[in-house]
């Protein structure tokens, strides 16, 4: 049951966010804070993944991705397993459907962190079990549910804040920001160098208020600031094009003070290429909620696991 007392429907997987209503979006958001509190007050999680296994197949690294789901499924009393690129082969060795159908025989889930968003689409229209996208270069869902879970916790609120995004607005972690951002009613700044701006389509295809410029005075009067790595993994032929445009658009002092609110939060998905796109005096103060950002993957991760693979229900 939602606020209102209407139930709300189950997801079969958990790719895009895009694909999810704001009732599912918030039912996500109080599990994993149930999930959170569970863990906290009894010192353990309800084994409700109790001989459930979950594949983990990496064509990208990652230390929280791969933690917070590994440690996830423990908690829940389930098991997950490691797959690296060299192992699969995701697209190259086998296909995408190959893999879908082989592990659907193995395991109860599958969670992929891959280049492109098309192989979690084909995992999931092959696969016989939830798929859950742990990165795309469209998307990165995960991330912002825990996202907008640590601002729940931080403002007891979401609906009338606003978001600043700074640097590269055109990457999967600002789509979903504002994917997320119009399900919770929550305002959007997009300050990005002409180039480095998200789609229109893209926009237009949320329900956030979305504001886009690149002049920072689109941070002023932001309750987040918030910024991500310049140089993506894939990226690389890029870098001396993008270092080149980007240092402007650093978060430091000085654009906090530019924000004109002494008690803005500072927000980084990470990882900080620190002395970039962020200063250590910014990523180490004590208005960054950064780490706080990364804890909560655990809690977000479990909220999807306990629904996708558990039965547990949105309410």
């Amino acid at each position: 049951m939602n606020a209102q007392g209407k139930s709300v429907s189950g997801l079969r997987h958990f790719l895009d966010l895009g694909d999810v209503t704001p009732d599912q979006f918030w039912g996500l958001l109080r599990l994993a804070r149930r999930m959170k509190d569970e863990l906290t007050t009894q010192g353990r999680n309800a084994p409700l993944l109790a001989g459930k296994a979950l594949a983990m197949i990496f064509q990208k690294p990652s230390l929280r991705t791969r933690v917070s789901f590994e440690m996830g499924m423990q908690h829940l009393g389930g098991h997950a397993l490691y797959l690296s690129p060299d192992e699969v082969g995701l697209g190259k060795r086998e296909t995408a459907p190959d893999v879908a159908r082989v592990l659907s025989g193995y395991v109860d889930g599958i969670m992929a962190r891959v280049f492109a968003h098309r192989l979690v689409e084909e995992l999931a229209e092959w696969g016989s079990v939830p798929v859950i996208n742990g990165l795309s270069d469209l998307s990165h869902p995960c991330q912002a549910l825990a996202d907008m879970l640590t601002l729940w916790e931080t403002y007891g609120q979401l609906q009338g804040l606003t978001l600043a995004y700074v640097g590269d607005g055109a990457n999967n972690v600002a789509f979903s920001l504002l994917q997320a951002a119009g399900k919770v009613g929550m305002a959007v700044q997009i300050v990005a160098p002409t180039g480095y701006q998200p789609d229109p389509a893209q926009v237009m295809s949320t329900d956030a208020d979305v504001t886009v410029t690149d002049d920072l005075d689109g941070v002023i009067g932001a309750d987040v600031l918030y910024t991500d790595v310049w140089i993506s993994m894939g990226q690389e032929d890029e870098r001396a094009a993008r270092l080149a445009t980007f240092p402007a658009y650093q978060v430091n002092e000085q654009l906090l003070a530019h924000t004109r609110n002494r008690d803005i939060k500072v927000m980084h998905c990470l990882p900080a290429h620190r002395g970039e796109e962020i200063t250590d005096a910014v990523a180490d103060s004590s208005q960054s909620i950064v780490f706080a950002q990364a804890h909560n993957r655990l809690h977000a991760q479990k909220a999807v696991l306990a629904h996708l693979l558990g039965g547990a229900a949105l309410a």
